[in-house]
This record gives C-alpha cells, structure tokens and sequence, in this order.
C-alpha cells in the first residue's frame, strides 16, 4: 500500500505531516526515555532489580522509536481518517525511519546507561525489517500496476489483498505472544509494569499530537490517525 509516489503531494496540506513527524522523532523518542527511567531506574527498581531495570529502560526506548507502520492504514479506518494522507504520513515516516532509527536509538540508550545495543545489530534491523519490505512492496506495487493498470490495482486488488493484511497482522499478534507465553506468564507483574509507562507514553503523546492538530485547525481526517501515528 506505500506509494512513494505520495510524496510529491506532502506540500500541499504540511501542517498535519510537520506534527506528526515532531512528535514522532523529536518528542516521543526523548519522553519515552525519560518516563522509562523515572518508572524502571526509580518507582519500580525494588520490584525488578537493577539488571532488569536497564533492559527494560532499553526495550521500550527501541519501541518507541520505531513508529508504527503495519497497523496505521487501520487505525486510520477506524477514525474516518484521510487514507491518500495517511499514506503519505506511512511514506514519509518509512524514509526518515532508514536514517533516522538507529542513531536515535544509540543515543538515547547509551546516554540512559542502558544495555549498549550494537550499531550494527539496529542497523542489520532497519535493513531487515524496513528497507527489504519496503523495497519489494514498492517493486510489486510498480509490477503490477505496469501489467495490470492502476485502477485494477486499486479497485480489485488491493480491496481483495485488505483482508489478507489484517489476517496477517493479528496472526503475527497471536505468533508473538505465542512465542513469549512463558515469559508473559512467568513474569505477569512486570508484563504490567512494562505497560504502564507505554500507556502513559502513547497518551501523552497522542493528546498532544492531537491537540497541536486542532490547534493549528487540522481537520479531524488527518488529525485522529496523525495523532495514533504520533505516539506509536
């Protein structure tokens, strides 16, 4: 569904796309990092230990700087938002995620006095986990679109590959907890200690998103999804 094409319409509605790029890469990475602290290194240190307190402080510094992706056009039709300007936000943020991910993670990291996270190991990731998919997904979208038409691509195929998409999505949901349902069970106080920083992360970070949205008289289309896109 990325269509790196969608970035040459980015100068036409800017404010939405300037906001959400912000909070994704100037605030929610850094407030992350601060909450995590305050909450593993300080609040919850007796119940985990100092050697968990690191790794914990580490992980959810690495979730926060990767924004979602997968679930976005989802989230978007959940909220009634703008799906041409919600895959802009996708584009956009796949590109500057190359560049920017692995230095914001080594950053923040290295300066919370967390696990070091070998540069080559976030840098293996971004190429595993964003620069191949991405690079297939646009090579097929370009495939396809050559042999088939784009009006075929939109109107049939895309509607009928949809459900494949969410089917995928809740299985690797279901896989992951799958895989980790020894360590989710053995360690159920600290799955809800992990969450608690997260949730206060995402809400602080989507209310504050959404309200420079309206502030800067955004339309809802493109506030609600760049506000979830914003804090995930």
């Amino acid at each position: 569904k990325v269509d790196l094409g969608s970035l040459a319409r980015v100068g036409r509605r800017p404010k939405g796309l300037l906001i959400t790029l912000v909070i994704n890469w100037v605030v929610k990475p850094f407030t992350m990092a601060l909450i995590a602290w305050l909450f593993f290194k300080n609040l919850f240190l007796p119940l985990i230990g100092e050697e968990l307190a690191d790794q914990y402080v580490a992980g959810t510094i690495i979730l926060a700087a990767a924004p979602c992706t997968a679930m976005v056009f989802v989230w978007s039709y959940l909220t009634d938002g703008d799906p041409a300007y919600t895959l802009v936000q996708v584009s956009v943020n796949d590109l500057i995620m190359l560049v920017l991910f692995a230095p914001v993670v080594t950053l923040l990291v290295s300066g919370a006095s967390a696990p070091t996270v070998p540069f080559s190991v976030l840098l293996y990731s971004v190429v595993t986990f964003i620069v191949i998919p991405l690079g297939l997904g646009s090579l097929s979208r370009r495939v396809l679109i050559r042999m088939k038409g784009e009006e075929w691509f939109r109107e049939q195929y895309l509607r009928r590959f949809h459900p494949v998409t969410i089917v995928a999505l809740l299985a690797t949901l279901v896989l992951i907890f799958a895989l980790q349902s020894a360590n989710i069970t053995g360690r159920f106080l600290h799955v809800i200690l992990i969450a608690l920083p997260i949730l206060l992360q995402v809400y602080l970070n989507s209310s504050l998103a959404y309200g420079l949205m309206k502030l800067f008289r955004v339309p809802h289309a493109i506030a609600a999804p760049g506000a979830l896109i914003g804090a995930s």
